[in-house]
């Protein structure tokens, strides 16, 4: 039979991220992550010829499921959200190696099961295996799992080998900076630190990681990336969507546990932090952590740092959507916040001065992640004071994440004609456009990640106390006055009053991504 057809920029990938033979198995497996991400994810590495040859597929569940049943759910998630339409003939070699072991997550004789499971897979295969634990579970299982890994000794299997075991974790690390503390005691009782894969998502997109590329790749940027070139930078996190049938879960988030502490945080940290020593994980990894311990603390309250706002009814696509308080399961008192914005300064050299301003909502204008890298105005007025001639704008770099993943930089140039007038215009590069729409999914680069040892796109435990040291005092603040200085904005608006104030404050206007 012959190799599957691969994406031409993945040729020779696999013999340079060669994986040893592993067990994945998944915490969670009858979930909707696992359905829409893990499996696929799964399916497309083995389209794509990285998966190891000895690979093993394990699920893991409160839920007795036969290994048959297993198999046919992954078949139907494959069918529903891959990328790629479903192979029968490479899924099958999968398929055969693809089992389910049923137990609870706080009982250690299911992992004890596991465990044995494992060891025949060993002893059929005549070798050792690696274990790669996924734990797409809600947090209030994370301990627990991770305490049965250690007690069933799963944890430890061939620990100083490059066999070890790992474990990758699904957001939230912890509700506040005391519980991630707390779960990062949990996690370090069990397993070091080079075991643990902390994963967000965002980080596996391939703008985010085109970030760094950009910078320090490129000599046209890096000599800029200071406070004597760039005015302020903007990150927006949009999404569309209001919280539908996940009233209940939301309500125990809200947006800047959900999207401004995790995501928008580590799309800061890429930004500002400085060029590492390497491209070895830690060297990247510490910088980041360098960069948020330089962000000052926030002033909170009125006239301060931070905005909140919930969305009231509106209208999306034409369509009307209800407020945020008449949405299911929503208490018509809640004060979880649908919309959060932040005004951040950093204290080292390269930012002293310069605003970022964050900003994550949902039922907002439309779906729309970006960083915006606003460089100052050019000195001097050689092209001023004429206004209706020179249209000129402040040049900017915005890296799109997501929807149409790519960068575009404004310029000011001549607009053809006898009379010299400018105009700004926009240069742009789209993945889509250069290397084709069928680009590989964040998690199957974090899942090939994690198996191959190589942590640079996940969050090391300090990175984690770090983003919730500075989050943390806003919740708790937020909590003592209820719903005291909520603000509000239509859906299918780019934001609340409130929010557009912490920029005016610098003369400073939020984008329109």
């Amino acid at each position: 039979m012959s190799e599957p057809s691969r994406h031409p920029f993945l040729h020779g990938l696999s013999k340079h991220r060669g994986a040893p033979p592993t067990v994945v198995v998944i915490f969670g497996a009858s979930g909707d992550l696992t359905a829409r991400k893990l499996i696929p994810a799964v399916y497309n590495l083995g389209h794509d010829n990285l998966l190891p040859a000895d690979f093993y597929l394990v699920g893991f569940g409160r839920k007795a499921i036969p290994d048959e049943e297993f198999r046919t759910l992954a078949v139907q998630a494959i069918k529903e959200f891959s990328r790629r339409e479903l192979s029968e003939a490479m899924w099958s070699r999968v398929a055969a190696h693809t089992t389910y072991v049923a137990g609870g997550y706080d009982e250690l004789p299911a992992f004890e099961r596991l465990a044995a499971h494992i060891a025949g897979i060993e002893r059929q295969l005549g070798r050792a295996v690696q274990r790669l634990f996924y734990i797409s579970t809600p947090p209030s299982v994370f301990a627990p799992i991770i305490r049965n890994l250690g007690a069933s000794g799963l944890a430890s299997s061939h620990l100083g080998t490059p066999l070890h075991a790992k474990v990758i974790i699904e957001k939230p690390f912890g509700k506040d900076l005391t519980s991630a503390r707390e779960l990062n005691a949990t996690i370090r009782g069990v397993f070091e630190e080079h075991q643990v894969y902390r994963i967000d998502h965002y980080l596996g997109k391939e703008t985010v990681q085109d970030l760094l590329v950009q910078r320090f790749a490129n000599a046209i940027f890096e000599p800029l990336w200071n406070r004597n070139f760039i005015d302020s930078v903007q990150i927006t996190v949009a999404e569309e969507v209001g919280v539908g049938s996940r009233g209940g879960y939301y309500e125990q988030s809200g947006c800047l546990r959900d999207m401004i502490q995790n995501h928008t945080m580590q799309l800061l940290a890429l930004t500002a932090m400085e060029p590492p020593g390497s491209l070895a994980p830690e060297a990247i990894r510490d910088e980041k952590v360098k960069v948020l311990n330089a962000i000052q603390p926030l002033t909170i309250g009125p006239a301060g740092d931070v905005a909140r706002a919930q969305y009231a009814a509106g209208m999306i696509g034409g369509k009307p959507v209800p407020g945020y308080l008449e949405e299911e399961g929503i208490e018509p008192d809640s004060g979880t916040e649908t919309y959060a914005a932040m005004r951040l300064s950093i204290n080292n050299w390269r930012w002293q001065g310069v605003p970022f301003y964050l900003r994550s909502g949902k039922c907002m204008a439309r779906r729309a992640s970006e960083i915006a890298i606003n460089f100052r105005r050019p000195p001097g007025t050689l092209f001023a004071g004429e206004t209706a001639r020179f249209d000129l704008a402040a040049n900017t770099l915005s890296f799109q994440i997501q929807p149409d993943e790519g960068l575009s930089l404004i310029l000011n140039t001549k607009v053809p004609g006898l009379e010299t007038r400018t105009q700004p215009v926009k240069m742009s590069f789209r993945y889509a456009t250069t290397f084709g729409s069928n680009t590989a999914e964040a998690y199957e680069r974090l899942v090939l990640d994690a198996m191959i040892g190589d942590g640079t796109l996940f969050i090391r435990g300090d990175e984690a106390e770090a983003s919730w040291k500075l989050c943390t005092p806003v919740l708790d603040f937020w909590r003592s006055v209820g719903r005291a200085g909520m603000d509000s904005y239509p859906a299918g608006s780019w934001g609340p009053p409130s929010s557009d104030a912490l920029l005016a404050k610098q003369s400073h206007v939020w984008r329109q991504p």
